[in-house]
């Protein structure tokens, strides 16, 4: 955590993924009592997203954190009605959350362009107000960043996923054979020949008790919300944190994955889901690979093989299962195509499901319509 300049933000390394800022509308302008004048309105601030800001150009670039709009116009002899005062528009990214101190939402932004007011500004002078003009709201508001990616990458460390995300994309993660190689989200873009360009968030990898903020925990869960699909990522080989941790099998991984995201958050279960089996250049993994394949198609006959209390509820269903490595390059551009696929078909769900509803509203409008002729 770090603090300064009336902030309070969370960073690792260059990235920030929480702000906390202070906003005040700006005053009102003085009335006119002799001739019945009117100040002008306070101006208001208004958050902006807009692509390639974030955090932490914010902070740099407004050291002090305020954001006050300007004051209204007093009312004159010239101008019975004061003109309002500016507005102060402050760009942020897309894919944040805008919250009051009190831990209340005042909106969200998630796509370039969406605006948010989150300070008015005061009332002119008028006869109401005794020809006094009114001060603007002032708050404390954070700014809660959830990456917006198409798909995220979720894994226990050493997975492989940013040696995956460097595969798939142009991004140039930091890869190294060490537990938590990426500390903070790494973005990269998938990009198709027909010029479709699908994004991918690589998550730092999870431990067993990250729903209860062990590890990263919270910091980085939190981000899964806002990706449209997932990609577990497994080692064929399993998966061992350390040499006082147990080790766990591939299968073994796949559940409590599936537990922490569980805990965590049980919406994100129902999310489409891909699973990227990796390192399958390693020796025994065709081997591993059969076993896991059995045990996926028929879980319940081995879940004995974890405690009671490390079992999902459920069990993801996964659209697609990929073999592949990272190493070689085996099945990548299958993947690639697997993604694409999944995400075409999400979409054109959602269509339907649209076209459906505005047609049951249209249907809804013409009985009324009817009804009242």
């Amino acid at each position: 955590m770090v603090r300064g300049g009336g902030a309070v933000l969370r960073q690792y390394g260059s990235f920030i993924d929480a702000l906390r800022l202070y906003v005040r509308g700006g005053t009102g302008g003085m009335g006119y009592p002799r001739l019945g004048g009117e100040g002008g309105r306070g101006g208001d601030v208004w958050f902006i997203a807009q692509e390639r800001t974030t955090l932490k150009s914010i902070k740099d670039r407004y050291p002090q954190k305020r954001f006050i709009a300007g004051t209204g116009a007093n009312s004159s002899v010239r101008a019975l009605k004061g003109e309002k005062g500016k507005d102060r528009e402050v760009h942020v990214p897309p894919g944040i959350s805008i919250l009051c101190d009190d831990g209340k939402q005042i909106g969200e932004l998630n796509a370039a362009g969406e605006r948010c007011l989150v300070a008015r500004g005061g009332l002119g002078g008028s006869l109401a107000t005794n020809f006094l003009p009114c001060k603007g709201q002032k708050r404390i508001v954070h700014l809660d960043l959830k990456l917006i990616a198409d798909v995220g990458l979720v894994g226990f460390p050493n997975a492989g996923k940013s040696s995956l995300l460097s595969k798939v994309s142009h991004a140039k993660p930091q890869i190294a054979d060490y537990a938590f190689t990426t500390i903070k989200p790494e973005l990269g873009k998938i990009m198709y020949a027909d010029y479709k360009q699908i994004s991918v968030a690589d998550l730092p990898g999870l431990i067993e008790g990250a729903h209860a903020n062990k590890g990263m925990g919270h910091k980085f869960l939190k981000h899964i919300e806002r990706t449209k699909q997932l990609l577990l990522v497994v080692d064929i080989s399993g998966f061992q944190l350390s040499v006082k941790t147990r080790f766990r099998t591939a299968f073994e991984t796949i559940l409590l994955l599936t537990k922490e995201l569980e805990l965590y958050k049980e919406e994100l279960l129902t999310k489409p889901a891909l699973l990227a089996i990796n390192k399958m250049d390693l020796p025994s993994a065709k081997e591993n690979m059969n076993e896991l394949m059995k045990q996926l198609q028929n879980p319940q006959d081995f879940l004995h093989l974890l405690q009671e209390e490390l079992i999902p509820e459920s069990t993801i269903k996964f659209k697609d299962i990929i073999p592949v490595s990272t190493c070689t390059g085996e099945g990548i551009e299958e993947l690639k195509a697997c993604i694409r696929k999944s995400l075409d078909e999400e979409a054109e769900k959602e269509n339907e499901d649209y076209r459906k509803n505005k047609l049951l509203l249209l249907r809804t409008s013409e009985e009324k319509q009817m009804n009242r002729g």
